[in-house]
C-alpha cells in the first residue's frame, strides 16, 4: 500500500505561482513509481495535468509551459510548480501513483493505483 498526501494548495491571484507537494509513504520504492497530477474543477470531470516516470515527463496541453512536475526520490516526494496561474486552473488537485510499468508516463486516471485526498487551488481574477 502507498499513502499519498498533497499539500501546498491555497488562494492566489491570477499570474501568481504556487507549488504543490505530494508525499508518499508506505510500502513503496518511490523511485519505481510513476507519478501524476490530476485536477477536478466543480462540475467537470477529472483531467490529467502532468505525469513523470523516473526519466520522462508529460503535460497536458493546457498547462504545458506553465507547470513543471518534479520528484525528489530521496524524500519520496513529488512536486508541481505552477506559474502564471489562471482562474481556469481553479480545481482540486490530486496526486496519484502507479506501480512502475515500462513506457511513457501514464495520462489516464485508470492507470493509477493510489490517490491522495486532494488539495484545493483557487485562482482569483
Amino acid at each position: 500500500q502507498v499513502q499519498l498526501v498533497e499539500s501546498g494548495g491555497g488562494l492566489v491571484q491570477a499570474g501568481d505561482s504556487l507549488t504543490l507537494s505530494c508525499a508518499a509513504s508506505g510500502r513503496t520504492f518511490f523511485s519505481r513509481l510513476n507519478m501524476g497530477w490530476f485536477r477536478q474543477a466543480p462540475g467537470k470531470e477529472r483531467e490529467f495535468v502532468a505525469a513523470a516516470t523516473w526519466s520522462r515527463d508529460k503535460y497536458s496541453d493546457v498547462v504545458k509551459g506553465r507547470f513543471t512536475i518534479s520528484r525528489d526520490n530521496a524524500k519520496s516526494t513529488m512536486y508541481l510548480q505552477m506559474n502564471s496561474l489562471k482562474p481556469e486552473d481553479t480545481a482540486v488537485y490530486y496526486c496519484a501513483a502507479a506501480t512502475g510499468i515500462p513506457g511513457p508516463p501514464p495520462v489516464v486516471g485508470g492507470e493509477y493505483d493510489y490517490w491522495g485526498q486532494g488539495t484545493q487551488v483557487t485562482v482569483s481574477s
